[in-house]
């Protein structure tokens, strides 16, 4: 069952990408999908500790410089969110615009303001989704208080 294309997130994936309680949100990545300069797809795995939700159609996104997905989005301006999530594929098209790195911040990123242009959710009549991308966190404590400070460096 598909949801007509709407340009604003759902209460789930809102819910998810809200910026609280990373500690229970922090198995969670998703999929960014953005164009490279020649024409190809290019995916990057992201966490809850870069994206953030400010309202349902608003998104900050906080990248490592000099990447490849930071590359495309900064040429391109558009990328893909894609989030399994709650037994859904939810697929969101983002227009991005740059914001930088933040002055004096510390975990220099480049931020991106991110418009929802589409939102999609899908599910299959025939079967459950049971799970999407799910992680580990190798250093849980410091990489949620890395996490923690991005999302609030983010959404300044």
């Amino acid at each position: 069952m598909q949801q007509l294309h709407v340009p604003e997130l759902s209460d789930d994936l809102f819910e998810l990408l809200n910026g609280e309680h990373l500690e229970r949100k922090q198995h969670e990545a998703m999929f960014l999908m953005t164009v490279t300069e020649d024409g190809w797809p290019h995916n990057a795995m992201v966490s809850v500790g870069e994206i953030v939700a400010l309202d349902k159609k608003t998104l900050r996104i906080a990248l490592w410089p000099g990447t490849n997905t930071t590359q495309n989005c900064i040429r391109s301006g558009k990328a893909v969110l894609v989030a399994v999530y709650k037994g859904k594929v939810n697929y969101v098209r983002l227009s991005l615009h740059r914001i930088g790195i933040l002055e004096g911040a510390k975990h220099p990123l480049e931020r991106f303001s991110a418009a929802v242009e589409s939102f999609k959710e899908d599910q299959a009549k025939y079967a459950d989704i049971t799970s999407g991308i799910q992680i580990r966190l190798k250093h849980e404590g410091k990489v949620l208080e890395r996490w923690n400070e991005t999302v609030k460096e983010t959404k300044r």
